[in-house]
């Protein structure tokens, strides 16, 4: 299953009178749905896993957050999470993560606690918080960092 905007386009008689009558414009409407994928997820290549790969910004560097572009987070995190979980985050809620910092392969660092979760941005886009990644790892304006979400262990991983 995966999650995906459903757009309502087509206005019923209902609507369009009731437009008409109060003179207002149809407004297009979207409704998150779960549609069955005929396309299989992405398969993780454990050699090279990081499916969302970014440069931080001036931006995530001041407010401690990385960015996710919409449909990044989409296809490689939210396909994983179930329908309600998606909502919540959508209508302003947090989801708090597993997050584990796997640049030394064989001493993985894990951020899980209350300031490690994923949130909406004003945007659409949504935002990795992380601040002890940012400072831990200091992060730098241009960095490169590597996510991928591990349906294996429900968790997020970067390098």
């Amino acid at each position: 299953m995966k999650t995906v905007f459903f757009y309502n386009f087509i206005t019923s008689k209902a609507e369009e009178e009731s437009c008409r009558e109060s003179n207002t414009p149809w407004i297009v409407t979207r409704h998150l749905v779960e549609i069955r994928d005929p396309y299989p997820a992405p398969i993780i290549d454990l050699q090279n896993p990081w499916m969302i790969k970014k440069m931080i910004t001036h931006y995530e560097t001041v407010v401690r957050k990385l960015v996710l572009p919409f449909a990044e987070a989409f296809e490689h995190v939210f396909r994983y999470w179930t329908l309600d979980t998606v909502r919540s985050i959508m209508s302003g809620h947090r989801k708090n993560i597993d997050l584990w910092d796997v640049t030394e392969e064989n001493n993985p660092k894990n951020y899980q606690n209350e300031g490690t979760f994923i949130e909406m941005l004003p945007n659409e886009d949504y935002a990795l918080v992380c601040a002890d990644l940012f400072r831990n790892c200091r992060l730098r304006i241009n960095d490169e960092v590597g996510l991928y979400w591990d349906p294996r262990f429900f968790s997020l991983n970067s390098s």
